[in-house]
């Protein structure tokens, strides 16, 4: 299958580690022209080195907080001027903390819509200028919370469903312009997120993370978490020419885990 991502410019969202990293490394590997962000400089200018190793496509970096609508609007605009074009852009943030709906504070509550859905709207916004000359895809990541409920996870379960709910109307209003966008929802994918998450439920339950992490695989059909190279896998497809025809879709890479059809 060929994905013709050779030569395409892709904008790579909290790309400093993680399935965003992920995504970068793949698409890069692809022949793709990549920028990575950030809020550490001196992390992005170490993987940056990173994947331009890999002798594919060319790459470059620039500090952003997300929650910044001047940042923002910067990395647009200097993904534009280096690369002269952008043709993908992937959506992602880090996750809101854990927490019932009783523990979360009015602060918290508007920090997590900032960073976890409001930052989308304004990527795309700032992106789409350019989306719209010659078409392209957007990709927002979110989670399996939206097709079911994480416990503790209210911050979450609430922001990420509205991701869906903004790439499944965008996704009328965009094909004139031939921009497809679609939501892809890792699930328990070996990441310091999940690694993060299994120790607050370890230390909730006074027990050690290896026994949480062992009870979650249990209630996955493949008996294991994914890899970030897996989750990059459907991505890269996702956000090439190979997809021509899917568009408002969601989604699950997580081995079976959800069990809602």
């Amino acid at each position: 299958m060929e994905l013709n991502l050779t030569g395409k410019t892709a904008l790579v969202v909290a790309s400093s580690q993680g399935l965003g990293f992920a995504i970068a490394e793949r698409l890069v590997k692809e022949g793709a022209n990549v920028m990575i962000s950030g809020r550490e400089e001196e992390k992005l200018r170490q993987k940056a080195s990173q994947l331009e190793s890999l002798g594919m496509g060319k790459v470059a970096y620039q500090k952003t907080d997300i929650m910044n609508v001047v940042d923002i609007n910067q990395l647009v605009k200097v993904t534009a001027d280096t690369f002269q074009s952008i043709d993908l852009l992937v959506n992602n943030a880090g996750g809101p903390p854990a927490g019932s709906f009783e523990e979360l504070t009015d602060d918290e509550w508007q920090s997590s819509f900032e960073l976890n859905l409001l930052s989308y709207v304004r990527m795309i916004r700032a992106a789409l200028p350019y989306l719209k000359q010659q078409g392209g895809k957007i990709l927002n990541i979110a989670s399996t919370s939206i097709k079911e409920p994480i416990p503790g996870l209210i911050l979450s379960n609430t922001f990420r469903t509205g991701i869906v709910g903004l790439s499944k109307t965008l996704a009328s209003e965009l094909a004139p312009y031939h921009i497809l966008i679609n939501t892809i929802a890792p699930g328990r994918i070996a990441t310091d997120r999940v690694n993060h998450l299994d120790q607050v439920n370890a230390d909730k339950l006074g027990v050690d993370r290896e026994t949480i992490a062992l009870k979650a695989k249990e209630g996955i059909p493949l008996k294991r978490y994914g890899t970030p190279e897996e989750f990059a896998n459907v991505a890269a497809f996702l956000l090439s020419d190979a997809n021509s025809y899917m568009t408002g879709s969601s989604f699950l890479v997580d081995g079976g885990m959800i069990k809602a059809i």
